[in-house]
């Protein structure tokens, strides 16, 4: 980093800074970043880009990404619990750059911006787009985190045992693909291990908390401080995915085990009950029920479509992948997101231009 005397401090709220995602903006001065995706764009001048953070975080190391001029880069953060200064990039040409700083992982830590560092006689502007008038929101799991999908050595097969928290990336998760592709802003309400419903899956385990317990959080992870609420009022979807099922079946598959048994009948009737939650918040939006390429029992996928029936209204729909539940016993590499996305992509497209008036 750059000499003190050498550089000056954006604070979060300078008006050049547009942001994108679920935020906690209690503190004006130190926003909070916990959704994967969640990201700042500018453009400045000068020869050096810095970051002033304080990260909390649950396990594994934390990255953030990094993209100056399309260039992409993942800049770790080492400390934990305290300020830090991150030298984003250095020794660049003194000229105008467009810089993306964005969130690479979920929940698993919480990550507060106290500003952003430039060169003292550096420029910094708006970007030269605005913000889409599009505005997609996904619910999901690790697959839509993006998680451990920078492996590439491992498409198609099961994750090593090595913790591949480094290797994951939102960039490049289906859903962020999907939503560049379509040109629309993207919430990605997305933790690696959350089930639709709390007491199972794997995320905060033993006490497991689903997407029941995180939908409408702006911070969630009890390990990492108090739980607080989400206005849902603050950002109006036109188009929501619900990507959930495939971790409901630890610590037992009990769609597949006994499909008309007490708990699955339970688990269609509460997913039936959060999408009429939804509607109930965003009236107008279209909500596609999905699952991914993941490998799954072909039950949770039946047990949805039940679901899509039951709601009734054509503004749900369920959407399945050529590969659906049978692709990769991991986690989703790059090359099978961009899959998904292509086809998601596709298939919102077919629902026509008609879902963004909303």
């Amino acid at each position: 980093m750059p000499s003190a005397r050498r550089t000056r401090l954006i604070e979060p709220d300078d008006p050049a800074l547009q942001y994108m995602g679920r935020i906690d903006w209690d503190d004006p001065k130190g926003p909070v970043w916990v959704f994967p995706y969640t990201q700042v764009r500018f453009r400045f001048t000068g020869t050096s880009l810095g970051l002033k953070v304080i990260n909390r975080r649950q396990n594994g190391p934390s990255h953030l990404g990094v993209i100056i001029d399309g260039v992409q880069t993942s800049l770790p953060i080492d400390h934990d619990g305290v300020p830090v200064e991150l030298r984003a990039a250095g020794d660049l040409p003194d000229i105008q750059h467009e810089a993306v700083i964005f969130k690479r992982q979920d929940g698993q830590h919480y990550l507060t911006l106290l500003g952003i560092e430039v060169d003292r006689g550096a420029g910094v502007t708006p970007p030269e787009t605005p913000l889409p008038s599009r505005r997609m929101e996904v619910f999901g799991d690790s697959v839509s985190c993006g998680e451990r999908n920078e492996a590439s050595c491992y498409l198609g097969r099961e994750d090593p045992p090595a913790d591949l928290t480094p290797y994951s990336n939102s960039w490049y998760s289906y859903a962020a693909m999907t939503a560049r592709n379509l040109n629309a802003q993207l919430h990605d309400i997305s933790q690696g291990g959350a089930s639709l419903l709390d007491g199972i899956g794997w995320f905060n385990g033993p006490d497991y908390l689903g997407m029941e317990s995180i939908w409408d959080k702006v911070e969630y992870n009890p390990a990492l401080g108090r739980v607080k609420t989400w206005d849902p009022k603050a950002y109006d979807p036109q188009v929501i995915v619900v990507a959930l099922g495939q971790n409901d079946s630890h610590p037992a598959d009990f769609m597949a085990d006994d499909y008309e048994g007490v708990q699955a009948r339970l688990w269609r009737t509460r997913y039936v009950e959060f999408i009429h939650t939804l509607f109930g918040l965003h009236p107008r939006a279209h909500i596609i029920l999905t699952t991914t390429i993941l490998i799954h029992d072909l039950s949770w996928d039946r047990a949805i479509d039940q679901v899509c029936r039951e709601v009734g209204d054509e503004r749900v729909s369920h959407f399945l992948y050529s590969r659906n539940g049978s692709a990769t016993p991991g986690h989703p590499r790059v090359a099978e997101h961009r899959e998904m996305a292509d086809e998601l992509t596709a298939y919102i497209r077919s629902l026509g231009e008609g879902i963004w008036n909303a």
